[in-house]
C-alpha cells in the first residue's frame, strides 16, 4: 500500500473562494468516466477564527487524466441557492426559501446509463437530512429525494441488486442508545431511488475493534470476486484535546474496511480488526480538526489496484494506492 506523502488536493488548487481566509476542500466523491477522474469535493471558505464556523459551503467540480492532478472548474456545481427551487417541491412551501441552509459531503456514483447519482448532507432549520439527486451533465441537478432527520454519510452500491438500489446510511439519533454518539450503519432498498425502504442494521459501532465512539459508510463499494468490499470510518474520542482550529477538539478519525456478501449486501461477512488509514501525515494531523481520516472515493482500476480518496484533517484530500488482493487480505471473518 502506499499512501501519498502530500495531499493530491488542496484550496489553492481552485478558483473560487480562494481569496477566503482559511479555505478548505475535502470529503470528495470521485468515479471514472471513459478515462477521465471525476471529484466532486466539499468546500468550506471564510473559517472564523476560533470557532468550528465557515462563511459558507459549496460543493465543486475537479478533473484529472491520471487521478492525481487536478484541475478545478471555475465555478461551484451546487451550492444552496442553486438547489432551493429544484427542492422546493419536498418542503412545505411556508418553510422556504430558507429551509436550506447548506449542502455538503458530497458522494458519487455513475450509473450503466451513464447518469451521475449523487448523495449529500443537507442541513435544514429541522434537522440534518441525507439527499440524493441525479444529474446527466454535472450542470443540472434532478432532485430525487430526502431522508427523515438525523441521517447522513449516504452511500449508494454502483449497481443495482435483484432490481433494487441499496445505500448504506447513518443515522445519529441522539437517545437512541442511551450513549453518546454511539451511531451504527444501516442498509435501506429502494425501486426508484425516491421511496426508501426496508431498512435494516447492518453494522453496530461495538463491533469496530478501533472505534469507541460512532462509525459510518464512506466511498460507494466495489464488487470484488470476494463481496462487496467497503470502505467505512470509525470515531476514538480520546481524554486529550487534539491539534485543531477551535477549542475542544478530541475525535481521532480512521478508514477501516469491511466485506458483504455480493448476492445479499445486508449480511456482513468480515471485517479488517485494524484500521487501513490512521492520521500520521502532517497534512492529516494538523487542519481544521486534526487527526481525521474519511473516505468519499474509491476506484478500482482494470489492472487490480485500487485508488482511495480521502478528507485529511477537515483540510485537503489525500489519496492512499493500493492492490486489490492486499486489500482483501486484511479482511478477517465477522
Amino acid at each position: 500500500m502506499n499512501k501519498y506523502p502530500k495531499p493530491v488536493f488542496t484550496a489553492e488548487a481552485f478558483p473560487f473562494n480562494a481569496d477566503k481566509y482559511r479555505p478548505c476542500v475535502f470529503n470528495p466523491g470521485v468515479v471514472k468516466s471513459q478515462g477521465e477522474y471525476l471529484m466532486v469535493f466539499r468546500n468550506d471558505y471564510g473559517h472564523q477564527e476560533g470557532t468550528a464556523r465557515f462563511d459558507g459551503t459549496n460543493i465543486g467540480l475537479a478533473r484529472s487524466k491520471d487521478g492525481i492532478h487536478w484541475t478545478a472548474e471555475p465555478e461551484p456545481i451546487l451550492d444552496p441557492e442553486m438547489i432551493r427551487e429544484q427542492w422546493a417541491h419536498l418542503f412545505p412551501a411556508r418553510f422556504m426559501p430558507q429551509e436550506i441552509k447548506r449542502i455538503y459531503d458530497p458522494r458519487m456514483m455513475l450509473t450503466d446509463e451513464g447518469d451521475y447519482i449523487f448523495c449529500f448532507a443537507m442541513d435544514t432549520q429541522h434537522g440534518v437530512c441525507g439527499a440524493i439527486a441525479r444529474s446527466t451533465d454535472l450542470k443540472d441537478f434532478e432532485a430525487l429525494s430526502i431522508s427523515t432527520p438525523d441521517n447522513r454519510n449516504m452511500v449508494l452500491f454502483p449497481e443495482k441488486i435483484e432490481g433494487e438500489y441499496i445505500r448504506l446510511e447513518r443515522p445519529f439519533p441522539i437517545y437512541g442508545r442511551g450513549k453518546s454518539e454511539a451511531f451504527e450503519i444501516w442498509v435501506s432498498r429502494s425501486k426508484d431511488l425516491r421511496y426508501w425502504g426496508n431498512t435494516r442494521l447492518l453494522l453496530g459501532s461495538e463491533e469496530v475493534p478501533y472505534s469507541n465512539c460512532k462509525i459510518g459508510p464512506a466511498a460507494p463499494p466495489i464488487r470484488t470476486d470476494k463481496g462487496w468490499l467497503c470502505t467505512i470510518h470509525a470515531v476514538e474520542k480520546t481524554e486529550h484535546e487534539l491539534s485543531a482550529w477551535h477549542p475542544g477538539w478530541n475525535k481521532i478519525y480512521y478508514a477501516g474496511l469491511i466485506l458483504l456478501d455480493l448476492d445479499d449486501p445486508t449480511e456482513v461477512i468480515g471485517i479488517a480488526p485494524e484500521p487501513l488509514i490512521r492520521p500520521e501525515l502532517e497534512h492529516e494531523v494538523h487542519g481544521f480538526r486534526g487527526s481525521v481520516i474519511f473516505p468519499c472515493g474509491m476506484i478500482l482500476e482494470e489492472d487490480s489496484s485500487v485508488k482511495i480518496y480521502y478528507g485529511a484533517a477537515d483540510t485537503c484530500v489525500g489519496l492512499l494506492t493500493a492492490e486489490l488482493d492486499e486489500l482483501l487480505a486484511t479482511i478477517k471473518p465477522l
